[in-house]
């Protein structure tokens, strides 16, 4: 095994490749984390984890002044002691978002080195279950788009083989959300899947009163339709409509995720890497809900969530949103409406290192 030589952690800024709006914010870039680790028997994993916009340069000077240093002389393969330790000394500012994301960030690279190590795809070493996931589209069902193009899109992932599509909501009006999905189902036949998301914006009346309205849509799932810290609110909701709800993006420990499974509060998990605090919670969340009976459909970070969502035997879907095309040399594949996970040894993304370099913000 390999002990930690060397560890850095760095931002890059990338840009949003189309504008992207919901009910509450607008996606502004794309501040990537990247944590570079190496070992003394000459092996690097990188890492990353992400914000939208804001707080990254807060991550990385919790990395470099109060988690990296104590890497050094650590054993890479022993990464539950890792994230353990590093939690540990992070518990004043735990549970909270920029912990996650630093947390997230070490994890990741950590996982690079040890499925490096042993030769094999992060798909395989994180549980191997499958190697293909449906995929569904968010890139076209973001909020300020036009009805007409909201159809386009659904049309075109419904033509690709894909296997659904999310359509943002949270207009004034429930009359115009429903509007805008009826269209959107009308062009599309039954086949296709529509997923909604709210973003956090409503309250448990309205969100009521547009669930029930998107039941005679047949809508897949209703996202983040109120707070994150409502718990009880989405076990109401919940228990008053047929349609699923989804929760997870802005979750950010293991005891939350419980609170809302036990609670009945959420019936798909979207769990994502980066804000849970890495791989290793990434994955114990997944098997939690698989013992409430809920699958998982991961949020955003669609290269690395490929290999997580298909490791588990109830990963259901990766989220299409494309955001690394500037730093990597290959995308991720799709193939008859599947997200393929890497076979290569690692995380499985491509990484256009001279790209990344270009583009670290000093």
């Amino acid at each position: 095994m390999g002990k930690v030589v060397s560890a850095s952690a760095y931002l890059v800024d990338l840009e949003v490749e189309t504008p992207r709006h919901d009910a509450v914010q607008s996606f502004v870039k794309q501040e990537t984390v990247f944590v570079e680790i190496t070992t003394d028997d000459g092996h690097t994993g990188l890492g990353y984890s992400y914000t939208i916009g804001t707080g990254g340069r807060a991550v990385v000077a919790l990395l470099r002044t109060d988690l990296l240093p104590r890497l050094h002389g650590c054993e890479a393969g022993d990464i539950e002691a890792v994230w353990s330790q590093l939690y540990a000394v992070t518990r004043a500012t735990s549970i909270g978002v920029i912990t996650a994301l630093a947390l997230a960030a070490v994890d990741t690279a950590l996982w690079d080195i040890r499925c490096q190590r042993a030769g094999e795809p992060l798909w395989r070493m994180a549980g191997g279950y499958r190697q293909e996931v449906p995929v569904y589209d968010t890139e076209g069902g973001w909020l300020q788009l036009p009805t007409e193009e909201l159809v386009r899109g659904a049309v075109a992932a419904r033509d690709a083989g894909w296997t659904g599509v999310k359509v943002k909501v949270g207009k004034p009006r429930v009359a115009t959300d429903v509007a805008r999905i009826a269209a959107v189902r009308a062009a599309v036949g039954p086949e296709l899947e529509i997923m909604v998301d709210a973003n956090q914006s409503l309250t448990v009346a309205d969100a009521t009163r547009r669930a029930r309205a998107f039941e005679e849509l047949d809508v897949a799932w209703f996202e983040e339709p109120l707070p994150a810290d409502d718990v009880s609110g989405h076990a109401a909701l919940a228990r008053a409509s047929s349609v699923p709800v989804a929760v997870g993006e802005s979750l950010y420990s293991l005891g939350q995720f419980r609170a809302y499974l036990e609670a009945g509060a959420a019936g798909i998990v979207q769990v994502d890497v980066a804000r849970i605090g890495g791989i290793t919670p990434w994955l114990k969340v997944a098997h939690l809900a698989e013992a409430f009976n809920v699958k998982v459909a991961p949020h955003f970070l669609m290269e690395l969530h490929v290999s997580l969502a298909a490791a588990v035997p109830n990963g259901l879907y990766v989220e299409h949103i494309p955001q690394l095309r500037a730093i990597t040399t290959e995308e991720m594949r799709i193939a008859d409406g599947h997200a393929v996970a890497s076979d290569s040894p690692g995380l499985g993304i491509a990484w256009d290192l001279d790209a990344i370099n270009d583009r670290r913000v000093a």
